[in-house]
This record gives structure tokens, C-alpha cells and sequence, in this order.
């Protein structure tokens, strides 16, 4: 873990953004495409993790964005080359444009001020996506990454944010992913060795502590 002066340098409100990762109500809701992973998304905490970080990113002034997967009805333009998105058109719950399984699922809360940026192809929120040009003009230089699942899109998002020349933030319980004993294994192996790894409440407590300061 960072020390907490270190998180703190990172956490600018100015230059950091939120991302949260497919945490909307046809994946980790209560009727989702993928239960089980909807299960550990709850279960394990990391979905009322996610939210708590969202809240303490509106109340502290950090930017918050909202990345979300989905496809048309007619499935034009999305992606067919893996095993995963030909498995997904078949699974019973759909990722439609226009639906509620493309909301933000509880307890999250979206703002007036947040971007929702959406996506019709491929596994990574940012690549091929406007996130990377929202966070330029926002002149973002930590994001952190939250959300799911730790199999594939989280990664993905930490890999590209890197590449791209921003500092990834990952609290390692505001993600999660199949099976519950896969996280770890992942943050520790592969995470930890290109982002910077904390706790939620690590986080907050380094936001809490910006909000005071610029409130003095």
C-alpha cells in the first residue's frame, strides 16, 4: 500500500477523475446478464464501495465518469471477435441501448456534473472510446479505476490508462470478479506491479483530508 502522503500527492480534485466500470444494472444489478458476478459485486462490498467513492468524489470537487457497455438492438457494430462477445449475445439479459439494463445500478448516484460515456465494441472503456479525450481536457493526471469486472475490463482500463501516461489508482475492494478468490490473485500479480493499490476508505481519507484543507 501507498503511504498515505504518497495517495494524497495523487488525489488532486484538480487533476483526478473517478471511473467507474460497467456498473450499471444489466451487470451488477439485481436482474443481470451475469449473476454470479453480480453476486460477488454485492456481496463482497465493492459495488457500495464504488458508490461511496462516487459520493466523496461529488462532495470533494473530483470529476466522475461513468463508462458503460452496450449494444444496439440490431447489433450493428459490435464486436464478434472473442469467445466473450459471441457468449454475450446469446445470454438472456441484453445490454440494449435505451434500457435499464444501461443505468447505473444502485446505490450509485449520477450527477448533474458527471460524463455517462458509452460504448458499442471491444473490452476497454477507454480505448476507442471519447473517456481518453475527456480526461486530456479535463486535465486529468490520476484516475481511478473502480468497478468490474477484475477478469477483464479492469485491467483493460488500468493497462490503456498507463499507456496513456496517467497514474492508475485501484482500491482493491471497489472492484470485483469471478471467481472471489480471482481479484486478489490479480491485484497483487498484475495491478499492483502498474497502478497504485489502496483501500476505499485509504481513498476517501485522503479526499476528506483535501476537502478540509481547501475549505480552511
Amino acid at each position: 500500500m501507498p503511504s498515505y502522503d504518497r495517495l494524497g500527492e495523487l488525489l488532486d480534485p484538480a487533476t483526478t477523475v473517478l471511473l467507474t466500470v460497467e456498473c450499471q444494472q444489466g451487470v451488477v444489478g439485481p436482474d443481470s446478464a451475469l449473476p454470479e458476478l453480480a453476486e460477488e459485486a454485492r456481496s463482497s462490498g465493492a459495488l457500495a464501495n464504488v458508490a461511496r467513492l462516487v459520493a466523496a468524489a461529488h462532495e470533494g470537487g473530483v470529476q466522475v465518469i461513468h463508462a458503460i457497455a452496450e449494444r444496439r438492438p440490431d447489433g450493428r457494430g459490435a464486436s464478434r471477435n472473442a469467445r466473450l462477445f459471441r457468449a454475450a449475445e446469446r445470454l438472456p439479459v441484453q445490454q440494449l441501448s435505451g434500457t435499464t439494463a444501461v443505468r447505473p445500478a444502485a446505490p450509485i448516484e449520477v450527477a448533474e456534473e458527471d460524463f455517462v460515456v458509452r460504448r458499442l465494441h471491444g473490452l476497454s472503456p477507454l480505448q476507442g472510446t471519447e473517456v481518453d479525450a475527456l480526461l486530456r481536457n479535463l486535465g486529468c493526471r490520476t484516475l481511478i479505476v473502480t468497478g468490474v469486472s477484475a477478469n477483464v475490463a479492469i485491467p483493460n482500463a488500468v493497462f490503456d490508462a498507463v499507456n496513456r501516461g496517467y497514474t492508475a489508482v485501484v482500491p482493491t475492494d471497489a472492484i470485483a470478479g469471478v471467481p472471489s478468490d480471482y481479484t486478489p490473485a490479480m491485484i497483487r500479480h498484475t495491478l499492483a506491479l502498474v497502478a497504485t493499490v489502496a483501500t476505499t476508505d485509504e481513498v476517501l481519507a485522503c479526499v476528506s483530508r483535501r476537502r478540509r484543507t481547501v475549505r480552511r
